[in-house]
Formats: C-alpha cells, structure tokens, sequence
C-alpha cells in the first residue's frame, strides 16, 4: 500500500505515468505514420532533428541519454529509409553532423501536424499564460531529470 506517500506526490505520479503512457502512443502513430517501419522511440529522435537543423551525433546522443552505438544504429536505419543524413562537420572533419532530409521534414512535418490536433484542441482553451505556465512546468521538471 502507498499510504505513507504523500498525496501530492501519489498525484503527481498518477499524471506523469497517464501522460507517459499516451506520450508512448502517440510517439508510436506519428512514428508509423512518417514511415510503416519506424520504431516509436524514433520519434524524438526525429523531433530533436527537426528542432536542431543540423546536430552532431555526441550532442545529439548526451541530450536524447542514449548512447552514441545505439543512436548511431537507429541513424543508419533512418538514413537507409531515406529520412535522415550525414554530413561531414565543417569545423571537425572527423565528426558528422546529422540533419532530416527533405523527405524526412516533409514526412514528419505532415505526420506530426495530423496528430498534433487533439494537443491543440485541448490547449486552445486554455489561457495563454496558463499554457506558458505548463510549459515551463514541464521543462523544469524534465531539467531537473536529466
């Protein structure tokens, strides 16, 4: 029993893991939808490659917490699809820097928009600073994870 636990907390637990466990979904149908044989943690890494532009593979892995051998293994399936690329990094030759595609952007673009809308419809509501507020919220609380 978690009675010794305190409500706030219990709560708090309760709404990480219900937001976990739809953030597992919909990473898994925008993931299918950008391609049939994505894996769904693809998503942030795709996310994180639309966000940056262009992003080295060590950055890329210290701020996803995967290891560069696991990450490097997910980039070259994603490159085989045609979704991702490397390209050499002008200031250290020795390393790569990695980027969407074209047809990557546009896929998760149109992938991501779609799915996008229960979010936004749910938020729309919602006044402006209390959105700001959430966001901020989360960012602290994942900051502090990390």
């Amino acid at each position: 029993m978690d009675d010794h636990l305190p409500e706030p907390l219990r709560a708090v637990e309760h709404e990480v893991t219900a937001l976990l466990r739809r953030g597992r979904v919909l990473s898994w149908e925008i993931a299918r939808e950008v391609h049939p044989d994505l894996e769904p943690n693809t998503y942030g890494l795709l996310l994180w490659l639309r966000r940056c532009d262009s992003v080295r593979l060590t950055d890329l892995a210290a701020r996803l917490g995967v290891g560069k051998g696991t990450l490097s293994r997910q980039l070259t399936g994603l490159e085989a699809l045609g979704l991702v690329r490397r390209d050499p990094d002008p200031i250290d030759r020795r390393a790569w820097r990695l980027s969407l595609t074209e047809e990557g952007q546009r896929r998760f673009d149109a992938a991501r928009a779609s799915r996008l809308g229960p979010l936004r419809r749910t938020l729309k509501s919602w006044p402006e600073r209390d959105v700001a507020e959430f966001g901020r919220l989360l960012r602290q609380f994942n900051d502090a994870l990390d």
